[in-house]
């Protein structure tokens, strides 16, 4: 014989006390969480996005020159202008064991310009660290939406930190679209 001193009582009266401790703390949660989204919906982006335009992922062709107006070579590349002010970069002007993607950020400048700043890492043939390129710039967004332009500066360093090289380069580009 089993004696139960009121547990299925107990039980249902933590049971009653759970859902009760339940609505009240999930109800005003599930409130505030819908506000945030609706309040952050509304806001304009951090970090001087404001604009949008630049948002997206953009083919551009590169131009390296000597500063001087000397062409050294030209290459496509990709840039992702992510929103909140991040990029992302993948560059077919030198091999991908060669150099790693570039990571930065960017910010709205005035009007339809922006600022942006990135830094790729290098590595020789046998996959020595070798320095960093670190690409500034400017680009402008024409008033399509969809094409800009603009000077960059390339400064390379090697792998104790010394500049080794600056050079100049003017972009183009094209929105990526489906």
């Amino acid at each position: 014989m089993t004696r139960s001193y009121g547990r299925p009582k107990q039980r249902k009266k933590i049971t009653l006390m759970i859902t009760k401790l339940v609505r009240n703390i999930m109800a005003p949660l599930l409130f505030a969480c819908v506000l945030t989204t609706l309040v952050a919906a509304e806001r304009p982006p951090r970090g001087g996005t404001i604009g949008g335009r630049l948002e997206g992922t953009w083919s551009m062709q590169i131009t390296l020159n000597d500063c001087s107006g000397h062409v050294i070579r030209s290459f496509p590349t990709l840039v992702a202008f992510v929103a909140g002010g991040t990029l992302t970069e993948a560059s077919g002007g030198t091999a991908p064991a060669l150099q790693t993607g570039g990571k930065g950020v960017w910010s709205h400048s005035i009007d339809n310009t922006y600022a942006f700043r990135f830094k790729d890492f290098t590595f020789n043939a046998q996959n020595v660290f070798t320095g960093w390129v670190i690409i500034t710039g400017e680009t402008t967004v024409d008033e399509t939406g969809n094409a800009n332009s603009g000077p960059a500066t390339v400064e390379v360093y090697n792998a104790s930190g010394v500049l080794v090289a600056s050079l100049c380069a003017d972009a183009a580009g094209t929105r990526f679209e489906l």
